[in-house]
């Protein structure tokens, strides 16, 4: 599988999306925040707007939901056309059969965690996921500066992995950029969100491609 990189388009052009997509044609997915000024202090897209940007861009699209009651949203973003669908374990009442119901509709599963939640309570939900997102901001607002306290979460995750045989990537989101992203590879992170990085660049596309050679070059060994 490799490195992946996956954009933000919080930062990008809302009024535009169609657009602001292809100026990430070397991008492996497109990552939509979907926030519900509950379960985070903002506001952002929604199912509709997901659904009309499936039927525009060719690149398969990775929902972040930072919302309340996943349990009861999540799968209509799986039918709606997003290829991963990621909930907050902090929000769902039953994780496992959240997972289950997301991957029933043809979509990768993926459970994400806030900067102060720890991985090891649900080393034995790993099995039923196919992605883990370890937030390397608090969720809400893009532009946000990188924890580093974050890494060493990154690294228990992937030891987990190891031990278990699992092939599930390991996602961070959060102030990924050319400054930080290495130490994510390191850690032992596969695939990447990076918003304001990407689109406060001249060229958002070759910075894509920057950002993908510089996890490579240092990629832990067993990532992916």
């Amino acid at each position: 599988m490799g490195i992946q990189i996956t954009p933000s388009v919080l930062n990008a052009d809302l009024a535009d999306l169609t657009n602001e997509v292809n100026r990430i044609k070397g991008a492996d997915w497109v990552h939509i925040d979907v926030m519900d000024n509950h379960f985070v202090p903002n506001l952002t897209l929604g199912l509709p707007v997901v659904e009309s940007l499936a039927k525009s861009t060719p690149l398969p699209m990775d929902a972040h939901l930072m919302i309340q009651d996943p349990d009861r949203w999540a799968p209509a973003y799986a039918e709606a056309g997003c290829g991963s669908v990621t909930f907050h374990v902090e929000a769902a009442a039953a994780p496992v059969r959240l997972a289950r119901e997301i991957r029933a509709q043809g979509a990768r599963a993926s459970m994400a965690l806030k900067p102060a939640t720890p991985i090891e309570p649900y080393e034995d939900l790993l099995a039923e996921l196919d992605m883990i997102l370890i937030m390397t901001v608090e969720p809400g607002f893009g532009g946000q500066k990188f924890l580093d306290l974050c890494l060493p979460k990154i690294r228990r995750a992937r030891a987990l992995m190891e031990r278990h045989g699992l092939e599930t990537w390991l996602q961070v989101d959060g102030g990924v950029s050319l400054e930080t992203i290495e130490r994510c590879a390191e850690a032992g992170a596969d695939v990447f969100v990076a918003g304001s990085a990407v689109y406060s660049a001249e060229d958002p596309d070759a910075m894509v491609a920057e950002l993908r050679a510089r996890a490579e070059g240092v990629a832990h060994p067993t990532a992916g």
